[in-house]
């Protein structure tokens, strides 16, 4: 797989960047970090090149100017939201944020708990990180915020929040999901801070769009289809062009509330330091891409993946229609049909002609390689053992697991443990392979394939089941399905 972004430049002019702006104002910056700060892998499949922990990587070069406050919802914690990504809760995830961090020598001053108005919920987590150690804060909510300016910039709107103590000149601000209150949390922050007479200052990092490049790049287009079930619609910064005559891409959010924003930073300051949307970001990610033609080719590739998600979501959940309809628009808008994504005409035209599920990877050198499902094996097993032949250099036609071993291994799922899908998993057969490959050598040589999938892309024309995405995501394997449930 080509390379298009510049990783090494990016760790230097992104921590150089955030640098500057720390010095702009003074004592410190409150830093409200958009999306993920690490396992970024949106940003690694549409920038190849783009390390999924880059921003993590970035902070580690200022660690000893750094701290992090992470942010969770009053709301989330009791209605016990999910990280669909993780399958975990998000007050779980801030305990897995903060070990994460720490263990790579980064701070975390403390957490904040937002939209607080007495949720026992609340307490009970509070008590809880509190036994660990852990220094909690409350920030409750305001009534009208954030349109009622008047009562949130008062005593009796930030002045109520607890005051979050930092320590250190870059004060990182995350949450394990959007709506959480990154930004009002920083902007309480600036109103105690200047109660204090402490010179601080507001950025936002948010990595997508990409502001300098065109709103219709297919970067930024990929970043619309990945949101489209928070209905963002990437736009052109009208308080940019209209203080500076330049055109920079955002995002209708950002744009509605910068008036609101502006007002709050002339009641916190006196007057605002930024005129647009754009200026308050520190963003370094449009000045890295070193093959754009790689950049553009992934980022479609992209479009076409997250469509087939929101379809597969549809068909077991029938609740995004709107999400559906909305990438399909983004798809014709960019001028894309599924076709784009290889291994999906590949793998539906070997439906075709063998009249059953089947499966296509592409390599990293561009050859594409199918499977199909039997009474042994499903798609997935199949395309594993085909693609590790390949790369071993395997005859297409040996056996590497012998018939009269997965028998057994059949009866036991069936017999059993009562399962209704008698062919292997693609986790089954890798176990398989590995407990051969001691006596076996072309196992073995099949087994020490796998690191080559990774990066690689797979279309299935049945959704798999969840061992065999999680297996196709523990090898770095990018997978789209048809929206077709297994018989």
């Amino acid at each position: 797989m080509k390379t298009g972004f510049d990783n090494e430049k990016y760790l230097k002019i992104q921590s150089e960047q955030i640098k500057k702006r720390i010095a702009q104002f003074g004592d410190k910056l409150y830093l409200e970090f958009g999306g993920k700060l690490f396992d970024d892998n949106h940003a690694s499949r549409v920038l190849p090149g783009f390390q999924p922990d880059s921003k993590l990587q970035m902070l580690l070069q200022m660690k000893d100017e750094a701290e992090i406050i992470i942010v969770i919802s009053a709301l989330d914690i009791e209605k016990n939201k999910v990280r669909s990504d993780l399958g975990i809760t998000y007050d779980e995830d801030v305990l897995r944020l903060k070990g994460e961090f720490e263990n790579i020598g980064l701070y975390v001053g403390g957490v904040v708990i937002t939209h607080y108005n007495g949720q026992s919920s609340a307490d009970a987590y509070r008590k809880r990180l509190e036994r660990g150690g852990i220094k909690v804060y409350y920030h409750y909510t305001i009534e009208g915020y954030p349109n009622n300016v008047a009562l949130i910039d008062s005593d009796e709107g930030f002045g109520k929040n607890d005051y979050v103590e930092t320590t250190r000149p870059l004060v990182v601000v995350t949450a394990p999901g959007p709506g959480s209150g990154k930004m009002a949390v920083c902007l309480s922050q600036l109103y105690h801070e200047n109660k204090r007479n402490s010179k601080a200052g507001y950025a936002k990092f948010e990595t997508f769009p990409v502001w300098n490049l065109p709103l219709k790049h297919p970067v930024n287009i990929a970043y619309e289809a990945a949101t489209a079930d928070l209905n963002d619609i990437n736009m052109i910064d009208p308080f940019h062009l209209e203080a500076y005559g330049e055109i920079a891409s955002s995002y209708n959010r950002d744009i509605e509330i910068f008036p609101v924003l502006n007002a709050l930073f002339e009641g916190i300051y006196g007057e605002s330091p930024y005129k647009s949307p754009t200026d308050m970001g520190v963003n370094m990610i449009g000045f890295c891409l070193k093959d754009e033609d790689v950049c553009c080719d992934a980022a479609r590739d992209e479009i076409v993946r997250r469509y087939y998600d929101s379809l597969c979501n549809l068909a077991k959940k029938g609740d995004n229609e709107n999400e559906v309809n909305k990438i399909a628009l983004i798809l014709k808008q960019a001028k894309l049909t599924t076709d784009y994504r290889k291994t999906t005409t590949a793998a539906q035209e070997r439906k075709s002609a063998d009249g059953v599920a089947c499966s296509a990877i592409e390599l990293k050198d561009g050859t594409i390689i199918t499977a199909r499902t039997s009474s042994l094996l499903g798609p997935s097993a199949a395309l594993i053992l085909n693609a590790t032949k390949y790369l071993a250099g395997i005859a297409h036609d040996v056996k590497l697991i012998p018939e009269e071993m997965i028998a057994p291994i059949q009866k036991t799922k069936v017999s059993f443990l009562h399962g209704r899908n008698p062919r292997l998993h693609t986790d089954e057969v890798l176990v398989a392979i590995s407990m051969l490959s001691n006596q076996d050598e072309n196992c073995r040589k099949a087994l020490e394939q796998l690191p080559k999938l990774d990066g690689c892309q797979v279309h299935s024309t049945v959704m798999l089941s969840e061992v065999d995405r999680k297996i196709f995501k523990k090898l770095g394997v990018g997978l789209t399905c048809d929206p077709v449930k297994k018989n």
